[in-house]
């Protein structure tokens, strides 16, 4: 058995390097031309066809290419001075979003008892933020809380709906700094993020610290507290995250 071992794992290696060496000759070692080439010719080229000239390996021409910069969210004494300016900034600006996508604005009053953020609209989202079954769901949950919508400032740190969004490069363009602008002109009473993991690579904290920083970010006045927990999605998919959040709520609230 051990000979049998043996032989198989010298027919691994000379398949291995037989490949390698297939497509060494066949000129991929990492480098790539335009010029079609002749795999098959042997020796030298021939006068007709010069020697295209050496190409760098991949690795060095994606080192070398420069990588394309995401927009900047415009200079920051542009930004909205007040909620009633924020929802149609939020809604033109163009490096807050990828062109093309659907935004939705942020709704409710300024100085809410609550302000619900989300990373970003539902999929399912129609003509409002959170209209979708998220939004139902959320519903139920702030009639639990004794509130109603209407009272509660609904908001999303992202205005349209990204399919696996980048939130560092997101983070790049100055959409965490947009955020807190955000939060500090809702100015709430108190603060419930849905889905901390988005949020909290956009303002650079790590999930655990999440609610200290953002309890932090209004220290002109004094200070929003906050509660971070699950997205409302995962809620739906797993019923039980409903009952652990519930539990957190009565305790933060002291009911």
């Amino acid at each position: 058995m051990p000979e049998i071992a043996d032989a198989n794992r010298a027919n691994w290696s000379e398949a291995l390097v037989a490949a390698l060496d297939w497509w060494r000759d066949a000129g991929v070692e990492g480098t790539f031309v335009d010029d079609p080439q002749d795999w098959l010719a042997q020796g030298e080229h021939s006068a007709e066809a010069p020697a295209p000239a050496p190409q760098k390996p991949l690795r060095e021409l994606v080192a070398t290419r420069d990588s394309p910069q995401a927009p900047i969210v415009s200079d920051r004494s542009r930004w909205p001075q007040s909620l009633d300016e924020f929802a149609s900034w939020w809604l033109a600006e163009g490096p807050l979003a990828p062109a093309g996508l659907a935004r939705l604005p942020p709704a409710g009053p300024v100085q809410a008892r609550l302000m619900v953020l989300v990373p970003m609209p539902s999929a399912d989202d129609g003509d409002a933020l959170l209209s979708g079954r998220a939004g139902r769901l959320l519903d139920a949950m702030l009639g639990s809380m004794g509130l109603a919508r209407a009272e509660t400032y609904i908001a999303s740190a992202l205005p349209a709906h990204v399919p696996m969004p980048d939130w560092e490069a997101l983070r790049a363009t100055g959409l965490g700094e947009v955020l807190l602008h955000h939060i500090r002109l809702a100015a709430p009473q108190k603060l419930l993020v849905l889905g901390a993991t988005g949020v909290s690579a956009l303002l650079g904290h790590d999930p655990p610290n999440l609610a200290h920083g953002l309890r932090t970010i209004n220290q002109e006045t004094s200070g929003i507290a906050a509660i971070s927990t699950w997205d409302l999605d995962a809620m739906l998919a797993r019923p039980s995250l409903k009952a652990g959040f519930w539990g957190r709520w009565l305790d933060w609230t002291g009911k």
